[in-house]
């Protein structure tokens, strides 16, 4: 499903001299396309363009508490004693979960379990139910994937219990925090570690690679030099897929990555991108995180997340195949779930147009499918959009998106009032839950807390978030083509800038009066959008946009029209030969209005 909304475009400035100079040993496009990702140095360009694993990844014992972290599984693991990997539901998660459960296999430790918990019987992070059966098991040791800088009761517990909690996390702190065994967070307010932005398993990578430096010192085991770059396959997926910015560590972990993931052999994985449809020798970012992403992630949305983590680490054909297979199936189930309840929220959405955040929730809903409504309803209207549901223990439970300028974490800080049970992520992507007898002042304290916010933004004794988007409600464009000018040589330019994600966003480019040589639609339903152009040697160059028709809302295209565009420049391998098209982004006019498109899934 397609649906339009009204931006306005600006194309970057020409290069100043001296950026101009720094970077003058690399053609035109390149130039300007490092200018506009803020690289105007030669020394810059040269890291960000040649990337290299050993120079570009840190040290892990700089980070803040790893020295006693990997002193505490290393004793542990003398000890045999047994060890909970605990880890989050999603993508980020289950592939930090993957990746250490490689590890323990590698050093032959077979004292440990992989948990998981249930996205609606027990919500995210520890809990306390978990924590008691895991002492009733003899654990000694508790290490968290992707979660628990917030869980100070059920860490509290575990100490009571006996057994140690080493958190790894990337989240953002609150007030308190958990007295455990040790804590490796990089956004831990007096870390010193180079790099702030990892995601859940770039943590869970840094802590292996620092088990491994060590663990062959005090001769425990013996694994070679590099063996931990196999596992950038789930790393680097995590990485893409959970949209942190790809800069630093995590481009070297989001390219290296996706160059284990064209060679691994995880059966499950070669499975999966079988039976969607993805060859894994062209594997790209777009396809984890439009293709494996939502497959995994369904896992803990409609069923159970241990299901996706089996996928990745069976060694089973016949199990790997039913794996997949169902993956697959409950994705297609997700999609008609989400869809109906952006269509209901749509509905009724007249009645909140006035105000600045969007809040709405059912009971009916389920907590782990209204994120993906959120996504969708942030796009289409340009709010920030908070979203609830109930889980299966009748709690109330939500999701939150931020309109890319608002800080969500600090929002509901704001908010000053005993309507959360808990809250937390990160500036624009959280969650939380809420007392049931509350539930109904949440939209007014919400938007009451957005006016106090705004008002002290506007109080220039107030200091403005410096990782804010500058030009929010502006779409930069890098620069202004011709058809002509979609060629390998300058595609091969644009390629040299990827891995792209977030910080790193795939090169837009204007292009003007275009003329349309055919119209044509093609899919199940006829949904998705051709048109085919001709350049001045009258070769054929065709622009896409999937889910491009919406019968009220599309454009009246039509042969022989001329047209101005936006879009990226992609290599597609569905043919005989690669083949460059337009994937086109939205449709603008004279005065710099893009009609531009979003899509529900």
């Amino acid at each position: 499903m397609l649906y339009f909304y009204l931006m306005k475009y600006k194309v970057s400035k020409n290069l100043d001299s001296k950026t101009e100079k720094e970077l003058q040993n690399y053609p035109e496009l390149t130039r300007k396309l490092l200018s506009n990702r803020g690289i105007k140095t030669a020394k810059d360009a040269g890291d960000f363009l040649n990337l290299d694993y050993e120079k570009h990844t840190h040290d892990p014992f700089l980070m803040k508490g790893m020295k006693k972290a990997v002193k505490g599984i290393l004793d542990v693991i003398k000890n045999d004693e047994k060890i909970v990997i605990f880890s989050d539901y999603d993508m980020d998660g289950i592939p930090g979960a993957v990746a250490f459960h490689d590890f323990f296999k590698k050093i032959k430790y077979e004292n440990f379990i992989n948990y998981i918990p249930h996205r609606n019987k027990e919500g995210f992070g520890l809990n306390k139910t978990a924590i008691k059966e895991f002492s009733e098991n003899n654990t000694k040791l508790l290490i968290t994937i992707d979660c628990g800088i917030t869980n100070v009761e059920e860490v509290k517990l575990a100490n009571k219990l006996g057994i140690d909690v080493i958190i790894t996390d990337h989240h953002l702190e609150n007030s308190h925090i958990p007295k455990a065994f040790a804590i490796l967070n990089p956004k831990q307010k007096d870390e010193s570690y180079p790099f702030k932005n990892l995601c859940g398993a770039g943590v869970i990578f840094k802590l292996i690679q620092a088990l491994i430096k060590r663990g062959n010192e005090e001769k425990m085991f013996e694994i070679n030099n590099g063996w931990e770059k196999w596992l950038l396959d789930m790393v680097g997926m995590a990485t893409i897929a959970d949209m942190v910015p790809l800069v630093g560590e995590n481009r070297i972990f989001a390219y290296y990555g996706l160059k284990v993931l064209k060679k691994s052999p995880r059966v499950g994985l070669v499975k999966l991108l079988k039976k969607i449809g993805v060859n894994q020798d062209t594997l790209s970012e777009d396809d984890i995180g439009f293709m494996i992403g939502p497959r995994i992630n369904a896992a803990s949305r409609m069923d159970v997340p241990m299901e996706a983590f089996n996928l990745l680490t069976t060694t089973d054909e016949v199990e790997a195949d039913r794996l997949a297979l169902h993956l697959n199936k409950i994705n297609n189930e997700r999609k008609g779930v989400v869809a109906s309840i952006i269509k209901e929220i749509k509905k009724n959405y007249k009645h909140r147009e006035d105000r600045g955040i969007i809040v709405m929730g059912d009971p009916r809903w389920s907590p782990g499918l209204v994120g993906l409504a959120c996504n969708t309803l942030t796009e289409n209207y340009k709010k920030p959009v908070f979203l609830w549901g109930r889980d299966e223990n009748s709690v109330i439970k939500g999701s939150c998106r931020s309109d890319g300028v608002l800080d969500l974490v600090e929002l509901m800080t704001e908010m000053k009032t005993e309507i959360f049970i808990e809250y937390g992520g990160h500036s624009f992507s959280g969650g939380f839950s809420v007392q049931n007898e509350k539930i109904h002042f949440l939209e007014e304290e919400l938007n009451l807390a957005h006016e106090r916010l705004k008002n002290k933004k506007q109080d220039k004794s107030v200091k403005i978030k410096e990782d804010l988007p500058a030009q929010a409600g502006k779409i930069l464009v890098d620069d202004e083509l011709s058809i002509d000018d979609i060629n390998f040589e300058k595609y091969s330019q644009i390629e040299t800038m990827s891995p792209f994600g977030e910080g790193n966003p795939r090169p837009l480019f204007l292009f003007r009066n275009l003329e349309i040589n055919k119209v044509s639609v093609f899919g199940k339903s006829m949904e998705h959008l051709k048109l085919e152009f001709r350049n001045s040697l009258e070769n054929k160059i065709e622009a896409i946009s999937f889910f491009g028709l919406k019968k009220e809302e599309s454009l009246s295209l039509e042969n022989g029209q001329k047209i101005n565009i936006v879009a990226n420049i992609e290599k597609s391998n569905f043919g005989r030969f690669p083949q460059l098209r337009l994937r086109i982004v939205g449709f603008f006019n004279s005065g710099g209005i893009i009609k531009f498109k979003s899509n529900s899934f």
